[in-house]
């Protein structure tokens, strides 16, 4: 698959492009989290997620417990919990995200939480 052809969206926090879901048990994506920005308090049934900081500062929440990432540092997300990251530096937050599991699509996100008003909507975006 060219750079060309991968999946790309837009979303109110920043984007993601998805690098590789040709394998059955995972799929991986690169996420930009801008400035003052932060994804949705969520979790997921069917997957757990490995999220690895490329550049910035990630504050990650995780079943209510925060901590700071940096570049080259790491979390693991188990299945089912809740989990969220946010960027409060001032220069986009780039990492890299590994999900594992058996269905991968973004129906399988239950927003705990959201900033722009899409907590139980059923939809990802």
């Amino acid at each position: 698959m060219s750079a060309s052809e991968r999946e790309y969206d837009e979303r109110p926090w920043g984007n993601y492009t998805v690098l590789d879901d040709e394998a059955p048990d995972h799929k991986i994506k690169r996420i930009v989290v801008h400035p003052g920005k932060r994804l949705s308090y969520q979790r997921h049934a069917q997957r757990a997620e490995h999220w690895f900081v490329v550049s910035g500062s990630a504050k990650v929440t995780l079943d209510g417990r925060e901590v700071v990432l940096g570049p080259g540092e790491s979390i693991d997300i188990p299945r089912q919990g809740a989990h969220r990251i946010a960027n409060e530096g001032e220069a986009d937050l780039v990492f890299i995200e590994v999900q594992h599991g058996s269905y991968f699509g973004e129906d399988d996100i239950v927003r705990l939480e959201d900033d722009f008003g899409r907590v139980d909507s059923g939809v990802a975006r």
